[in-house]
Order: C-alpha cells, then sequence, then structure tokens
C-alpha cells in the first residue's frame, strides 16, 4: 500500500511539472498585433452579455489600439457600486484601466489616452459620459448626433465637466 501512495505521489507531482511548465510556455508565448504595434492602453470592460452597444464601443477602442478583455456580468450595479460610480453618472458598461482609472459609458477613445496621458488628483477616478448619448462611439445612428459632456468621477461628491463635445468630429 506504502508504495502505491508514493508512485501515485510521483506521478501526480510529475503530472503538476509538466502543466505548470506548459501554462508558463503558454504565458511566454509572444502575441502578434494586427497594426504590429502592442497595445498602449489595457482596459478590464464589465458589461452585460447581450449588449450590443457595449461591443460596438470595444470595437472602437481596439481599432484605437487599446486592448480590452471583456468579462460579461448579471449585475452591472454591483461593479458600479465597486467602483463607487454615482448613480447620475452612469451608463451600460464599465471599464478599469491597469492603474485603477474607470471609464463609464461611451468614453471617446481619444478622450480616454489624453485623460490617462495626464496626472490627476487624487480624488479623480476617471471618465463618465453618462446614460447613452445618440452619436458617441457605441451608440452611432446614421446622421443623428446628441451633445453631451464627458464627466470626471471623484471619490467625493464634487462634480466636473472633463468635456463638452458638440460635434460628432469632436470624439476623433
Amino acid at each position: 500500500m506504502r508504495v502505491i501512495y508514493i508512485t501515485s505521489a510521483f506521478f501526480l507531482s510529475l503530472t503538476m511539472s509538466f502543466s505548470a511548465m506548459s501554462i508558463e510556455k503558454q504565458h511566454k508565448t509572444s502575441i502578434i498585433y494586427e497594426n504590429s504595434e502592442k497595445p498602449e492602453i489595457e482596459l478590464t470592460v464589465y458589461k452585460s452579455k447581450n449588449c450590443g452597444c457595449c461591443n460596438k464601443w470595444i470595437a472602437h477602442l481596439s481599432e484605437n489600439n487599446i486592448q480590452t478583455k471583456a468579462i460579461n456580468v448579471n449585475d452591472m450595479g454591483s461593479i458600479k457600486s465597486q467602483y463607487q460610480i454615482k448613480p447620475n453618472m452612469r451608463s451600460c458598461h464599465t471599464a478599469v484601466s491597469a492603474d485603477g482609472f474607470v471609464f463609464e459609458g461611451h468614453v471617446p477613445v481619444k478622450h480616454i489616452k489624453q485623460f490617462l496621458s495626464g496626472q490627476h488628483a487624487p480624488h479623480i477616478t476617471g471618465l463618465s459620459v453618462p446614460a447613452m448619448p445618440i452619436g458617441t462611439p457605441g451608440m452611432e445612428m446614421e446622421g443623428i448626433f446628441h451633445k453631451y459632456n464627458i464627466e470626471l468621477l471623484t471619490d467625493n461628491s464634487n462634480e466636473e465637466t472633463y468635456r463638452y463635445i458638440s460635434k460628432s468630429s469632436e470624439q476623433f
């Protein structure tokens, strides 16, 4: 019985070693990007699995060299609470950068990149395009554009506009 236990333990440890080497090899595999540039920004996007506008917004990010990891969530309210997004700043999806900044809703890539390239006061946590304005990336409708604000997300009660978008071309 003791020999069987030792032999089983040996084979189990050997199997685990090969599995670990295989996983390590997978992670060392180089990633090839279509435009041969490594994405400068990576975002984790929390969204509902059936949301078409979220998928269109993610495509907008990808087309502009932002890598995304989409996570389908059943309870978006809990994600918004986790990232302290006030009810009046909420939209359909929530994206989080590697350094913890939050992008709520249909924020254009141009403004995500501008925001991430700057320095911000400690109370500023990201950007939001509240609701779902028609004409924003992911919410395009032929020939229709609604003016909107990109708001600063903060961890206090202050509300401040980051940018006012009065025409579609200001998004790109």
